[in-house]
């Protein structure tokens, strides 16, 4: 499939190559700075990049919008798509209905609409392995949502069909699994840093917190730790060390033990 990429960012980096791996065709590559737009480029095959948002002379058959959430508008404001092209959103938060609201607003011509949302984190210096990314997709239309199904799946063997809300669902506890797990391990290195202490310590901790965790059926089945115990004289001392490090970390701090002594006790 020929397909272009509005957005060289982290997702976009990531799909671009593995599709042209899979044997995709990459047309065209825009970005709002043109440097990532080179950097991606010269990352691939036989790509270009796209100078503006004029792609009404593209031969990519489908173009994926892989930018900020709160960006998407003021690009849909300014793109000029060729006619009956298929257009996808790679967020988790935006509907189908609202990409499509948006293109029968600013396209003066017919396009498709959907989603192609990866359930992972990217950064440019780690690739994952995408055999194993769950790919959720959703389409106007069931002809066009087979066919981003059947895309998924030259890159991954993990595809859902999906709808808007169970997307948005689905992003909610992905901040949990993800957003809130890396900041409490920020939370725990700032912690070791205001001692002079080694991040590397805890590394075999996570590591066997992780394993475990993904091993049983029910995380909660595996919790330890001095709220899960109820061991409210350590649960003060810890209050206490917190308090004169960062008052805001030890309502961090609070809040969780609250949550998991609601769960436990």
């Amino acid at each position: 499939m020929n397909i272009s990429f509005v957005g060289a960012g982290n997702v976009a980096w990531h799909l671009a190559q593995a599709f042209e791996n899979a044997g995709h065709i990459i047309c065209e590559v825009y970005s709002r700075d043109p440097q990532n737009a080179r950097l991606l480029v010269a990352n691939l095959y036989d790509s270009m990049i796209q100078p503006d948002l004029n792609f009404s002379e593209s031969a990519a058959a489908l173009i994926i919008l892989a930018v900020a959430d709160d960006a998407l508008e003021e690009v849909m404001e300014r793109i000029v798509f060729p006619s009956d092209v298929m257009v996808v959103n790679t967020s988790g938060i935006h509907s189908l209905e609202s990409l499509h609201r948006l293109t029968e607003v600013y396209s003066d011509v017919p396009v498709r609409t959907g989603v192609f949302y990866p359930l992972q984190t990217f950064s440019k210096a780690h690739v994952p392995d995408y055999s194993v990314i769950p790919f959720c997709v959703e389409a106007d239309d069931r002809d066009m949502e087979d066919l981003l199904v059947q895309l998924a799946h030259t890159i991954s063997k993990t595809v859902y069909r999906m709808d808007s809300e169970e997307r948005r669902f689905l992003h909610l506890t992905a901040t949990f699994a993800n957003n809130f797990t890396n900041h409490m391990l920020a939370v725990a290195h700032d912690l070791l840093e205001s001692k002079q202490m080694d991040f590397e310590l805890l590394k075999p901790l996570v590591e066997q917190t992780f394993r475990k965790a993904l091993l049983l059926e029910n995380p909660a089945d595996g919790q330890t730790g001095v709220a899960r115990r109820g061991d409210w004289e350590m649960i003060r001392q810890h209050l206490s060390m917190l308090q004169d490090i960062n008052p805001e970390w030890a309502q961090l701090y609070h809040a969780v033990t609250e949550s998991i002594r609601g769960k436990y006790h």
